[in-house]
């Protein structure tokens, strides 16, 4: 692993389909996985959810404390006000946004 590099991934989840926003931050994190980051995929409590249901701010406070230790966010596009909430929690934490994978990628080479 790149220095052990650990991304969080914040994207749309549940607007259109959580199940198609899940495999669209599966498919990012394996690029970021291939490239040596450790990636953070949030959606993949999707499966957790099924398997044991849990209260919506239990899932919320589980991701934060997530991403309050990973090194950088990478915000994929699409709305989503808790992507946004979470951009909002890494600025305030100095961690730095990424919009773009090869943004991600440039910065990471640096670090």
């Amino acid at each position: 692993m790149k220095k052990d590099l650990l991304v969080y991934i914040a994207g749309p989840y549940s607007h259109p389909d959580p199940v198609e926003n899940t495999h669209n931050a599966v498919k990012v994190a394996d690029k970021l996985l291939e490239a040596g980051l450790v990636p953070y995929i949030p959606h993949l409590s999707l499966l957790w959810h099924a398997i044991s249901p849990k209260p919506y701010e239990t899932w919320l406070a589980y991701d934060i404390a997530w991403l309050k230790v990973c090194n950088a966010l990478l915000r994929l596009p699409g709305e989503s006000s808790g992507a946004d909430k979470e951009v909002v929690i890494a600025t305030d934490n100095g961690i730095p946004v990424f919009e773009d994978v090869g943004e991600l990628f440039t910065w990471s080479v640096n670090k």
